[in-house]
């Protein structure tokens, strides 16, 4: 198997631990280690970290052989809250410092200011609570103001919803003229492309399964990919298609399945760029 390949300091495929709670995250995490994952996604809001870190710490896989990405929560970024709320979930997680934290969204519906959060933001940074910053679900507005406002701090990534059925082309297109990567969650349509014919037979040319062609789809365009998944054939799975070599007309194809399939949608987001 192929090694991974890095999207600058990011291995590009990782598990991610969205909507999996507690014993199944930890059993999901030993999984993903096993088949060979060294990159684990996980987030305030998950309510899950303590679950992550002990899979880490009982792996027996040293600090330095993975790289881990946790999320601040917008409900954690009221005055003096941002860097209590990392050091809580430093010590679920185990570790003095992750490899990467995001903010998880703009603040909902601006309840608080933007000059404040990323001021509190760029300060644990500055204090070396994490090696690398980012953002998840940031627009074009809210990434110009991030930008601006953290100075010469620079992003290392924008996460963002992107699969094939909704390849998010106005934000993953300005995120990169930005210099920064982007990072594709829910890369699976949550298990909308198992289903689909033009996948099935991209997936039959390759010998490959439907999921493994849209996560290879994605790592062709260049993004950081984040599946998750229960079932630990399926960890294993998903982690294979960074060996899947899809040619010209297969991303045709795969391209052409744009349909605008938007999956997150709440109240909590901010406005989308269209």
């Amino acid at each position: 198997m192929a090694d991974v390949k890095m999207i600058g300091p990011i291995p590009q495929i990782g598990y991610g631990t969205w909507n999996r709670p507690d014993q199944e995250c930890y059993d999901g995490v030993i999984a993903a280690l096993e088949a060979g994952y060294r990159h684990i996604d996980t987030a305030e809001g998950y309510n899950n970290e303590e679950f992550v870190g002990k899979a880490l710490k009982d792996s027996g896989v040293s600090r330095g052989d993975y790289f881990l990405t946790t999320k601040v929560a917008p409900e954690s970024f009221g005055p003096g809250q941002i860097r209590p709320h990392v050091e809580a979930s430093l010590e679920k997680l185990g570790v003095d410092k992750v490899d990467l934290l995001l903010l998880h969204y703009p603040s909902i519906n601006d309840e608080y200011d933007i000059e404040d959060y990323m001021a509190q933001f760029a300060a644990v940074f500055d204090a070396g609570l994490t090696k690398h910053i980012g953002v998840s679900n940031f627009t074009k507005h809210y990434l110009d103001r991030a930008l601006e406002l953290l100075g010469d701090r620079s992003l290392l990534t924008n996460q963002v919803e992107a699969h094939v059925f909704m390849q998010n082309h106005p934000i993953v297109e300005y995120t990169r003229a930005k210099g920064i990567s982007v990072t594709a969650y829910s890369p699976l349509a949550r298990g909308a492309v198992t289903d689909d014919a033009v996948i099935a037979g991209v997936a039959a040319k390759h010998g490959a399964t439907n999921g493994q062609i849209a996560l290879a789809f994605l790592m062709h365009e260049g993004h950081v990919v984040i599946p998750s998944s229960g079932n630990p054939k399926r960890i294993a799975e998903n982690l294979a298609a960074k060996d899947v070599e899809l040619d010209g007309e297969d991303m045709t194809k795969l391209r052409g399945l744009e349909r605008g399939m938007r999956l997150v949608n709440g109240p909590w987001c901010p406005t989308w760029d269209e």
